[in-house]
């Protein structure tokens, strides 16, 4: 997150910041692994032509204003949720103009790195290739938002395998763990021995579980106002069916 200070810059100084749009930054996350950060400088007047946040946006975004933030909107996701900062200042209004912005703002930021079906076809023929002899041969992979019990699911009968849109945005280590556990269930539908030793290969698979696992684990902990918490996420396992 960028360094607050107490002094006011010149007003030459900051027509010329408000000039140069938005920022990207990546803020220390510390703690919080792979998070989306966007920031941009407050104008002299807020934006124009922005609408309010979707009903489904809104009830995952939590707006923290702050008295010590004058000149800077930022936000970042957590979890399921969006955490949007802005000045104490700001009217309701101005603030929801300012969320809207910053959650196309962070929208547009993930869609340039978020892989689509055939992104998951090509990685998922890697996996396979690399860790699975080749011998696990998908009809079809693509992402879904249907699955909020589990990060994964297959039908091995046909071949077709279905990822849950919560991956979205998370590290790649763990995409590629649910994948590949889910390539593994075309051979072993169930989770025998037979179907462990399959992933055994794969050298992440531990630390992107335990990912997982804390994911959920911040889920299931109790809101406290003004702390920082992720949303409802799925259980850490994925399954076929």
């Amino acid at each position: 997150m960028a360094a607050e200070r107490d002094s006011h810059p010149p007003a030459s100084r900051r027509r010329a910041r408000a000039a140069s749009g938005s920022q990207i930054a990546t803020p220390n996350t510390r703690g919080r692994p792979d998070q989306r950060y966007a920031e941009q400088p407050l104008p002299q007047h807020p934006p124009v032509g922005a609408v309010s946040p979707e009903p489904h946006d809104r009830g995952r975004v939590e707006v923290r204003r702050s008295a010590r933030r004058s000149r800077t909107v930022s936000a970042y996701r957590e979890g399921d949720r969006t955490v949007v900062l802005i000045p104490a200042r700001m009217s309701h209004a101005e603030e929801q103009r300012w969320v809207a912005q910053m959650l196309e703002k962070l929208a547009a930021q993930e869609s340039r790195r978020i892989p689509g079906d055939e992104a998951l076809m090509a990685r998922a023929r890697e996996l396979s290739a690399s860790y699975l002899d080749d011998r696990a041969h998908p009809s079809q992979v693509r992402w879904v938002t249907n699955q909020n019990s589990r990060w994964g699911s297959c039908t091995p009968s046909e071949g077709t395998i279905r990822l849950s849109h919560r991956l979205q945005g998370m590290p790649e280590y763990v995409l590629d763990y649910v994948l590949l556990h889910e390539l593994a269930h075309l051979l072993v539908p169930d989770h025998g021995p037979a179907f462990w030793a399959l992933l055994e290969a794969y050298p992440r698979t531990e630390r992107a579980r335990g990912y997982l696992e804390g994911v959920v684990s911040a889920a299931r902990l109790p809101h406290i106002p003004g702390a920082r918490h992720a949303g409802p996420g799925p259980d850490p396992g994925a399954s076929c069916g």
